[in-house]
């Protein structure tokens, strides 16, 4: 990754303007109309860089993505509803019926939902294996899979992929990537190691304070050779032959968002914007406050309470967090108090962290996995994807990692 102070300056810089309104700008308007036939008609083919229909664009949901895209390094950016909204629109854009994805991991119970049961409702297979099977996905790969899909960490399983080597096997059988990177932004870079499309939900911690819900996927430039050429991809390739190095772009909007309309709207673009000017101080905040928080609720829990978190030697990718992640994985922990009611009965006694289904917050967050996001799914699907019964998630936010461990020891103990 880039230093933090890279991205203090790159952020701050492209969120405010010079002149006049410092702050971005706020266009609430749903439509817009154009100087002339000639410019509807430019606007309409893709020509004309103006607004066409709030549906496909707004002038304050354009910065946003701008910035996005500077910032991931990618060629740019379609900002969404939610980060669900990110996640169907790239899935419906690229796949068909018939076509594969491979899901590497654990994943977000709503991600799983989708891929798992929504998305097979239209004919789109999927498989699901472990993060480090990689004879499986070599093997799915060597078979024309469409797709790969794969979380830059485990939420709530704490995986840490090896996300290069999987990058490269994408690369090397022709095969789209996309990861979803909404815990780790910064700090992976995912278009930059190679992969195709990178997703975040911005409700998370690009806004940091809960205000505003959103998504984005971030798209690469289209290359000579591009393996979109591939003939599995021949159905895009009118896309592809026409718009050349925006392909990818143009390929979700004409395919999913212009008739499904999972866009953002103006006012949700312009909080994100003011929670990206401070992302950077935040992550780095937060990543240098978790492994203090880890130590202390280890070495100060009761016995039942077992602290998970890849900061601590007995965590199985350990290695992988110091040295491929930096020591930066973002604010999540998890804590398995081996039944449910002795998961609630921590929870209840807390007086500091907030009980909520969101992460990446400025305040510090907790949830009881099995009976809120991952109620409705089956024990095994539950155990596949890292969540018990007595499993909370915590994630960390901006307070004092001492304060914040004084109240979960406290509220262990009474």
């Amino acid at each position: 990754m880039k230093d933090y102070n890279y991205y203090n300056t790159l952020l701050v810089q492209n969120v405010g303007s010079k002149v006049r309104a410092i702050a971005p700008t706020i266009t609430s308007s749903a439509a817009f109309g154009y100087e002339n036939a000639e410019e509807a008609e430019g606007i309409f083919k893709g020509e004309v860089a103006n607004p066409l229909y709030a549906r496909v664009g707004n002038p304050t949901t354009a910065k946003l993505e701008n910035i996005i895209a500077n910032m991931e390094g990618g060629l740019g950016a379609i900002a969404t509803s939610s980060g669900m909204g990110a996640l169907s629109m790239v899935l419906t854009a690229y796949l068909k019926s018939d076509d594969e994805v491979l899901c590497i991991g654990g994943f977000f119970g709503g991600t799983y939902t989708l891929v798992n049961e929504t998305m097979r409702r239209f004919g789109i297979k999927s498989t699901f294996c472990g993060i480090d099977e990689f004879k499986v996905i070599e093997e799915k790969l060597k078979n024309n899979i469409h797709m790969v899909l794969i979380e830059t960490v485990g939420n709530p399983s704490l995986e840490l992929p090896d996300l290069q080597k999987i990058t490269d096997l994408c690369n090397h059988y022709n095969t789209l990537l996309i990861v979803d990177n909404t815990v780790t932004p910064l700090t992976q870079r995912p278009l930059e190691m190679g992969a195709d499309i990178v997703i975040h939900s911005t409700t998370k911690a690009m806004s940091g304070h809960s205000a505003a819900l959103g998504g984005v996927a971030v798209f690469r430039a289209i290359q000579e050779n591009d393996k979109l050429y591939d003939k599995k991809y021949q159905n895009m390739h009118p896309i592809l032959n026409k718009m050349k190095k925006k392909a990818m772009i143009a390929i979700a909007k004409k395919r999913a968002m212009r008739d499904m309309g999972m866009s953002g709207n103006a006012n949700g673009s312009f909080l994100t914007m003011l929670g990206l000017e401070t992302l950077a101080l935040r992550l780095e905040r937060v990543n240098n406050s978790i492994p203090k928080l880890v130590a202390l609720l280890k070495e100060n829990l009761p016995n039942d309470i077992i602290v998970s978190h890849p900061s601590l030697e007995s965590h199985p990718h350990h290695t992988r967090y110091n040295k491929e992640y930096n020591r930066a994985c973002g604010p999540i922990l998890t804590l398995e108090c081996g039944t449910k009611e002795r998961a609630f009965q921590l929870l209840n006694q807390l007086e500091l962290v907030t009980q909520t289904a969101n992460i990446g917050d400025n305040r510090t967050l907790a949830l009881h996995m099995a009976s809120t996001i991952y109620a409705d799914f089956k024990e095994e699907t539950q155990r596949y994807l890292g969540v018990t019964n007595g499993l909370i998630r915590v994630s960390v936010g901006l307070e004092d990692p001492i304060i914040i461990a004084e109240d979960f020891i406290k509220a262990a103990n009474n």
